[in-house]
């Protein structure tokens, strides 16, 4: 009897044992599962405030696409640089002013924003009334080559009077020293 009281006493400690080493188990998942739910309340809480993606996003994404071609290929520059000067002496004549070219410098390759260009620089001399010169410019700027930018303009009345006023500035002719360069893309593509 002993012994079976000695079994009894062993199994009921051994019974203890197991349901106190379960009861741990359970207790500290049960703390785990907590943790994991106040995890999962915040993870929800920050995704609620991500927007949703706009439901155009598809077509957005294309016409972007298309709009960064668009400017890719306007860097496509197949003109000479005797067609670019004449471009900008042609819109001089059809602007009434007259324009001689200084210089011109080869081209030669820059980069911006991490990306590389071919660079044409050209210096001209333009003389016209104040009015004829603003046209000039803004056609030249808006003209082709698209790529096209005023670097430089430095402007000069031709009898020291003040552009300012504007009887002066109608009908007296000045001077405008312009630096112009054409920017394209390089020739091996890049």
């Amino acid at each position: 009897m002993k012994t079976r009281n000695l079994l009894i006493i062993i199994l009921v400690a051994a019974l203890l044992v197991a349901y106190g080493v379960i009861g741990a188990d359970y207790l500290k998942q049960r703390n785990q599962r907590d943790g994991y739910d106040a995890q999962i309340a915040e993870a929800a809480a920050a995704l609620i405030l991500i927007p949703q993606p706009p439901a155009d996003l598809e077509e957005r994404l294309a016409s972007a696409q298309d709009s960064l071609e668009e400017a890719k290929n306007v860097f496509m520059l197949d003109a000479t640089n005797i067609e670019i000067i004449n471009t900008i002496l042609d819109t001089a004549n059809q602007t009434g002013v007259k324009a001689i070219p200084l210089s011109t410098q080869p081209w030669v390759q820059e980069s911006v924003a991490n990306q590389t260009y071919a660079v044409f620089r050209i210096e001209i001399e333009v003389t016209g009334t104040y009015p004829q010169l603003v046209i000039f410019l803004k056609q030249l700027e808006n003209g082709e080559p698209k790529t096209l930018i005023i670097e430089s303009l430095v402007v000069v009345s031709l009898h020291g009077a003040s552009l300012l006023e504007s009887s002066v500035r109608n009908t007296l002719p000045i001077t405008a020293n312009i630096r112009i360069a054409v920017y394209a893309n390089p020739p091996d593509g890049g």
